[in-house]
């Protein structure tokens, strides 16, 4: 699992909740009925709805705030007469709710970004999920896949940067404090062998190294100032070894998934080799274009969050100073032995 920070979906989708004032907004767009039905938890008519009988192709979104809910290719005909899907987009889109009410218990169904009431949902589907998500057509918006996705509909634009200085653990939560980045995930990379796991990459064999995966949005944080932190939490200076970890899988590596961030990295190492804190030192981080990356096993991933132990000393100084710099509060509080 990555370390994805909260508030955006596995499908890179932004579930920051509309303030009241973007909510009163999108709500001034809607007729009566939609209002009835997606804000005060209203049921339309059976076999009334306009999307009951849809065989179109294409994504239901909320009709709120756009978020993609479901996908045709799971709507299926329950004969119960509303609109009724096996599975949802993405896990995090649809959020279930016990409810209640008329005497029964049931769980409700609402956007997982603006919170908007969807339906139900039902352990009585079809295989092979066994679910039936049963919606109010009112609370949808049908986007046929020939029409191109409404700006509040497509996921957020992100790219993915690979740094490997020394054991992953550090590296990971380190960028996984900075503003802008979405996501640090913990594998191995750059190596010569298929399928590599942690106990084969140990013996040094496999040719790869402990690296992160990076994913960020570059409207709020860049390349460069990525692969400037990156040479603040570790030392680029030591060949194949980061303190007392010692191996070709513990070296200084940037894996480039560009020519512009290939262009960018080999522009500050230049810039930093010339500069008075490393002279007489040489950086001897590779920069290559990036190989296959192979996710690291669930144990290796947020190791330093769950366990409060990392080899990167004085990581914490670094986040703080680039947190400043990015003028955002810090996420929580770091030391210099995290």
């Amino acid at each position: 699992m990555e370390d994805q920070k909260p508030g955006i979906s596995d499908s890179g989708y932004d579930l920051t909740p509309p303030t009241p004032e973007e909510k009163a907004e999108l709500l001034a767009k809607l007729t009566p009925e939609q209002i009835r039905i997606t804000q005060k938890a209203g049921t339309e008519a059976a076999f009334c709805g306009t999307l009951l009988d849809n065989k179109k192709e294409g994504i239901y979104a909320c009709v709120v705030c756009g978020l993609p809910l479901f996908d045709s290719a799971d709507k299926f005909t329950s004969g119960t007469g509303w609109p009724s899907f096996t599975k949802t987009f993405d896990k995090a889109h649809v959020i279930g709710k016990v409810d209640d009410s008329y005497g029964m218990v049931r769980t409700e169904i609402v956007c997982g970004r603006c919170g908007s009431h969807l339906g139900h949902v039902f352990e009585d589907g079809p295989p092979p999920t066994g679910m039936r998500f049963c919606l109010n057509s009112e609370s949808l918006v049908f986007i046929d896949e020939d029409q191109e996705l409404p700006e509040r509909s497509k996921p957020m634009v992100t790219e993915d940067a690979y740094f490997a200085g020394g054991c992953f653990w550090g590296v990971e939560y380190g960028f996984a404090q900075l503003p802008g980045v979405i996501s640090a995930t913990s594998g191995y990379q750059n190596g010569d062998t298929k399928n590599p796991d942690y106990r084969a990459v140990c013996t040094g064999e496999t040719g790869h190294a402990e690296s992160v995966r990076v994913r960020f949005d570059p409207e709020k944080i860049d390349f460069e100032t990525l692969v400037r932190f990156f040479f603040e939490i570790h030392d680029p200076t030591t060949l194949n070894r980061q303190g007392p970890d010692v191996g070709t899988q513990y070296r200084s590596g940037i894996y480039t998934a560009s020519t512009e961030q290939a262009q960018t990295a080999r522009k500050v190492v230049k810039e930093l080799a010339d500069s008075e804190q490393f002279k007489g030192r040489t950086i001897v981080t590779q920069i290559e274009p990036t190989g296959t990356f192979n996710q690291a096993e669930e144990y290796h991933q947020d190791y330093v969050v769950r366990t409060g132990r990392s080899c990167h000393p004085g990581i914490g100084t670094a986040v703080a100073k680039y947190q400043r710099l990015l003028d955002r509060q810090p996420a929580r509080e770091t030391s210099d032995n995290i």
